[in-house]
């Protein structure tokens, strides 16, 4: 299981989890059970510059399409060959097997990003 306090969050309900200069970004299970079930995701490719705060993705599901946001700058590194096949994924484990995508990034920068107490208290304390 994820430690669900060692990861940062953003407002858009990304979470990041830092391993020096890697940051593996997914959707937190408050925005995959809000989305309902995926079936589609659109993630940047391999190489990709992406910017903090800018759409980078789309999940789509059966309800809405959703916009995936980059929450730090640096380039896409890996993406998530499994949940680009089987988008499931993303509502079976967000903080597990539904990662989406992992950047290079400067480390420094996820000091702007939400702790887990934060991103309750924006949620509602609902995960």
């Amino acid at each position: 299981m994820t430690d669900l306090d060692a990861l940062k969050y953003t407002a858009e309900h990304e979470w990041v989890a830092l391993s020096g200069t890697t940051a593996t970004i997914g959707i937190t299970d408050y925005a995959a059970e809000k989305l309902g079930d995926v079936v589609f995701v659109d993630l940047p490719a391999v190489g990709t510059a992406v910017t903090a705060d800018t759409v980078c993705g789309e999940i789509e599901s059966t309800k809405s399409v959703g916009e995936l946001y980059a929450p730090l700058s640096g380039t896409v590194i890996e993406i998530n060959e499994a949940v680009a096949d089987d988008p499931s994924l993303v509502n079976a484990g967000p903080f597990g097997d539904g990662w989406l995508i992992r950047i290079e990034i400067e480390p420094a920068d996820a000091d702007a990003l939400l702790d887990r107490a934060a991103y309750l208290a924006l949620t509602g304390g609902d995960r």
